[in-house]
């Protein structure tokens, strides 16, 4: 599952929107977060532009941006508005795995990547995108590159839980879940977890 997934995901069951998401492990290895991370912080902007991820057009003296995140070609102004919510999103993610890099990725969007992206919103001059092409970059890199291999999405309001198993979440209705298998995977990450979420009524199974 990749991270940009979950900006669209809501409760099957109550339609509750946004949900949590509790990373356990990822799929994508430490060296692709370093390569991404290394790029954003050399700022190496004809790498970026050579990628083509975001890509930026002109018509009646209005720009229009997509990327692979915002994927419909949007005036500037609203892509900055719809990339913010995306950043945002990240709020709801909490980051349980080992991988260090991939913790200071989600650390910097969320400060440093989304404060000059801000700064840039203040008055947008599309003749100097140049200087926020790397937070664009990165942000696209992050959200939907990187691959979630096992985790957990949970809803607040009903205090449902769906597991991530082999990069796909599990979302289905109640009366179609194993529970001897979800059952072993609270159990196995029961320490990820914490006493704190699994004294919750948790819906439809609990340890």
């Amino acid at each position: 599952m990749k991270p940009w997934l979950f900006d669209i995901l809501a409760c099957p069951i109550d339609k509750f929107y946004p949900l949590k998401l509790y990373i356990f492990s990822y799929e994508t290895k430490v060296k692709d977060f370093s390569d991404i991370l290394e790029i954003y912080q050399k700022r190496d902007v004809q790498k970026i532009s050579s990628e083509k991820i975001v890509k930026i057009s002109k018509s009646n003296n209005k720009y229009y941006i997509k990327d692979n995140i915002i994927i419909e070609k949007s005036i500037d102004s609203k892509y900055f508005e719809l990339l913010l919510s995306s950043i945002n999103e990240l709020n709801h993610i909490i980051d349980k795995s080992n991988n260090e890099i991939s913790k200071k990725c989600l650390n910097l969007i969320l400060n440093e990547v989304k404060t000059n992206i801000l700064e840039f919103v203040k008055k947008i001059d599309m003749d100097k995108i140049e200087k926020i092409l790397p937070e664009l970059y990165f942000v696209n890199k992050i959200k939907t590159e990187i691959e979630i291999e096992s985790g957990l999405i949970f809803c607040e309001k009903c205090k449902r839980w769906y597991p991530i198993v082999e990069t796909i979440p599990q979302m289905l209705p109640d009366e179609y879940r194993d529970e001897n298998k979800e059952i072993e995977i609270l159990k196995t990450n029961k320490n990820l977890l914490g006493d704190e979420f699994l004294k919750q009524s948790l819906k439809p199974f609990n340890i």
